[in-house]
């Protein structure tokens, strides 16, 4: 896939996997880009740093359907065509369930899956005008194998994973690919309040990520071949990943207690 001639939106674009992906699509090329995020000055500083592209820029929160609306009738308007769509926004907090707000849990499902579903539903006409596009849609390593303190993180990104299946087999007609990704814990943001050592480099999961796009992938996943058996044995032999979690309890419980990035 070349990339200098496609329309790309990127969801969540001003900071983390999301900058990291515009960034990385202007390396090969790309000169049409558009990021949504919910900060214009934000999403405005972004652009100024790329000015051999042209980036628009969309303020807007994927939780609200007049936000969505004014975004596709924007690209629409600008280019009537969308060759790729990357639902990256998202949020997350951590936390036992019982001890989550109702908001923080209406909220987490609003950007990670109901945004993902109706921007996606309202991009499709624009999308499928394409000659050769891609719907990617970026997950979690929580999307395959659920951690205590995650339910409600684990649940949405469960859900993008699932949706991406059902998507690649609804458009096979079309030029589009669908693709997941599943980032463990990336050095962005949305991850300051995390007691994590050693996080990926959001651009190299980025680089990898387009890589996998190149490359016809349907999944691109990281955390290396200790994930990937983690992956397995959580299908095969879920017990055994129920044994593991329970012998990391009390470090979970730490590493998470402060987690919160809405």
């Amino acid at each position: 896939m070349e990339f200098q001639d496609k329309h790309i939106l990127i969801t969540g674009g001003s900071s983390g996997i999301g900058k990291a992906l515009l960034a990385e699509f202007i390396e090969r090329g790309c000169r049409n880009l558009a990021i949504v995020g919910r900060d214009q000055e934000k999403l405005e500083a972004v652009a100024g740093e790329y000015r051999d592209a042209e980036i628009l820029t969309l303020q807007g929160d994927v939780a609200q359907v007049e936000d969505l609306n004014r975004i596709v009738t924007v690209l629409s308007e600008k280019w009537g065509v969308l060759d790729i769509l990357v639902n990256n926004a998202g949020v997350v907090s951590a936390g036992l369930l019982e001890n989550m707000s109702d908001e923080d849990i209406i909220s987490q499902v609003n950007i990670n899956v109901t945004g993902v579903l109706l921007l996606t539903r309202k991009c499709l006409p624009l999308l499928q005008k394409s000659k050769g596009g891609a719907l990617i849609g970026v997950s979690s390593g929580l999307g395959y194998i659920a951690n205590p303190f995650y339910s409600v993180y684990a649940a949405t990104k469960a859900a993008v994973r699932q949706f991406s299946d059902a998507m690649r087999r609804e458009l096979h007609q079309y030029p589009i690919h669908v693709m997941t990704i599943y980032p463990t814990a990336t050095d962005t943001p949305m991850m300051t309040n995390a007691a994590v050592d050693n996080m990926d480099d959001p651009a190299m999961v980025a680089r990898e990520s387009i890589d996998g796009l190149v490359m016809g992938k349907i999944n691109v996943i990281f955390g290396g071949e200790q994930r990937l058996d983690d992956i397995r044995t959580n299908f095969l032999d879920p017990l055994k990943m129920d044994e593991k979690s329970i012998s990391r309890y009390e470090e979970l419980k730490e590493r998470t207690a402060k987690h919160r990035a809405m």
